[in-house]
């Protein structure tokens, strides 16, 4: 699960650059801004069965998973913006959350163990995504009773704003949120996205 050589390799071709130079290099001074304490947000790309996903995180965890709709250059800017703008790619520090990815996209793995950091949800929003995970996998649940389990029983709406806007879809669950009489309702990396996962954990 490796988008990111299929870019460099080209690039150092074309530049009739040693191959791996550029890769060594990044390495290099990737590692001297975390040394310095200069690197407050890392990311990498990593494919998988439901397309190419920036995964972002900070000292405290994983921040940001984005589907390729959402435009990764946007995202990096709303990162640079919202967080630092000490922002680099540095796929190691993502290893682990590549290799749990990668483990539920094989059907080895049911639930995530990945630190998060919840900054970029508030609020409300924050208390549906945390109560996302109370939904087992294979399993689905209405927009109404998220709403219940997040305390205010009438806030379906808020519901489907809330899953519409999560910064850390298939690791935060709002993929099981369905409508009342069991249509998959919207998804914010689109319907097929969404089919291919409830359709992944029900085969588990």
């Amino acid at each position: 699960m490796n988008a990111e050589s299929d870019l460099i390799e080209p690039l150092e071709h074309a530049l009739g650059i040693e191959p791996g130079h550029l890769d060594r290099l990044h390495r290099r001074l990737t590692a001297a801004a975390e040394t310095e304490g200069l690197l407050d947000v890392a990311y990498r790309t990593v494919d998988s069965p439901v397309g190419s996903l920036l995964l972002a995180a900070t000292g405290t965890g994983l921040v940001r998973v984005a589907y390729a709709n959402e435009d990764h250059d946007r995202v990096l800017q709303t990162l640079s913006d919202r967080i630092s703008p000490r922002i680099l790619r540095h796929p190691a520090r993502l290893d682990a959350t590549a290799r749990e990815l990668e483990e539920y996209f094989d059907g080895r793995r049911h639930a995530f163990t990945v630190n998060l950091d919840w900054r970029l949800s508030a609020g409300f929003r924050a208390t549906v995504l945390q109560h996302l995970t109370d939904i087992e996998y294979g399993h689905t649940a209405s927009y109404a009773t998220v709403a219940e389990l997040a305390g205010r029983p009438k806030a379906f709406r808020a519901v489907g704003t809330a899953c519409a806007t999560n910064p850390l879809p298939v690791v935060v669950p709002c993929h099981r949120v369905v409508k009342s009489d069991g249509s998959m309702g919207g998804y914010l990396g689109g319907p097929e996205a969404k089919a291919a996962l409830l359709e992944l954990e029900a085969a588990a």
